[in-house]
């Protein structure tokens, strides 16, 4: 169990100009909903709660290339074009809306490696699919791989372990540290073969000196909770304990869930609750406590307030009321529109008849299995 101011979290409403416009999919006021939940269920007089700050071009730098940082800013100025394809199109502000979100991260990490907390969470974090030169997937920078560059340079730490469980693949992160042995960077995702980015298949493990040390785990479609806490069980805490991270830096999309609009995984709430309570365990047996959390996905408002609520509520060690504060719901018709669940945890799961759990059960098993194949540097087998 946490103690008392033991756990950060990094907000404040500037994460809202990070806005991709009406009727794009990745909705700002998730980032507040999620924060106003938590202080109506009373846990911010037992969290520190910090405000991001504006990452400097320097620590941009650690990741991205100065003609990729001048392009964010002239579109930023500019307020229109593309940042990619398609899904990341520019707005007014866009360069100081994403340094916000890289410096929360880069707070986090402060708060931490400092001794101020021993986890901290991010929720506006977690934008895995930038590259070095260019965004993509709704993502501008990648806090994710620069935070890792920061810890590693100028926190000095000897090893970080990153765990993505984004439903879509990191491929920024991924490739932005493909050649780097001090990272270890594990991905749970819903396979390429089905979901943007296309990537994240079993063979793509690292290059040069950082061969070995890139473990995705592609998932079949109907991923539902047993299966995936299986996977994650059965891989993550031995890749911990062989691997021997100063930190873990976490990912903590929740487009997993059963009823996001933009893949197809099945997870309930109770999923996010064990996954958290598992890397609680992990952290404290193997670094200490540091463990740094970012948001990331999640495309169904009501279900990322929730479902970050339930991860931080169980790092604390607190037991939440199922029922949602009436405020809360208030707030949520008036800034959303609609009604939202009344409880915290999923009165509702998906419909997967027992022919289908058993067959996703099996794929699932034989994923791990081959997982472990590939990696007996961490697995004895």
């Amino acid at each position: 169990m946490s103690s008392l101011q033991d756990v950060g979290v990094i907000y404040s409403d500037v994460y809202l100009n990070y806005n991709f416009g009406r009727g794009h999919p990745l909705n700002p006021y998730r980032y507040k909903l999620f924060f106003d939940l938590i202080k109506y269920y009373g846990l911010l007089d037992k969290l520190k709660h910090t405000e991001p700050r504006m990452a400097s071009e320097d620590e941009l730098r650690l990741l991205h290339t100065q003609d990729y940082i001048d392009r964010v800013k002239k579109l930023s100025e500019r307020g229109y074009g593309m940042l990619d394809f398609g899904d990341t199109p520019a707005f007014k502000g866009m360069f100081e809306a994403s340094s916000y979100i890289v410096g929360g991260t880069l707070n986090a990490v402060d708060l931490v490696m400092n001794g101020e907390c021993t986890h901290a969470f991010n929720p506006g974090g977690g934008h895995h699919h930038a590259a070095s030169d260019r965004g993509a997937g709704f993502c501008v920078f990648n806090d994710v791989a620069i935070a890792v560059r920061y810890l590693l340079e100028k926190w000095k730490v000897k090893k970080v372990m990153v765990i993505d469980i984004d439903v879509h693949h990191g491929d920024g992160t991924q490739w932005s540290l493909y050649s780097e042995p001090r990272a270890l960077k594990v991905d749970f995702h819903e396979s390429g073969m089905y979901l943007y980015p296309g990537t994240g298949f079993m063979d793509e493990m690292g290059e040069g000196d950082g061969y070995g040390f890139m473990v995705n785990i592609p998932l079949p479609p109907r991923t539902h909770d047993d299966a995936y806490l299986y996977a994650f069980k059965e891989i993550v805490p031995i890749l911990a304990e062989e691997f021997k991270p100063d930190i873990i830096v976490q990912q903590c999309g929740v487009d997993t869930h059963f009823e996001d609009p933009l893949a197809h995984l099945a997870l309930t709430t109770r999923a996010y609750a064990e996954i958290a309570e598992i890397m609680h365990e992990v952290v404290h047996k193997v670094t200490n406590g540091k463990y740094v959390m970012v948001g990331g996905g999640g495309y169904n408002v009501e279900t990322v307030a929730r479902a970050w609520t339930i991860m931080v509520s169980r790092i604390l060690g607190i037991e939440l009321p199922d029922e949602l504060p009436k405020e809360w719901i208030e707030e949520f018709k008036s800034l959303i529109g609609y009604e939202p669940p009344k409880t915290l945890y999923d009165k509702s799961k998906p419909f997967i008849s027992e022919g289908t759990w058993r067959s996703i059960m099996a794929d699932v098993e034989q994923v791990v299995k081959e997982v472990k194949k590939r990696f007996p540097q961490f697995f004895k087998q």
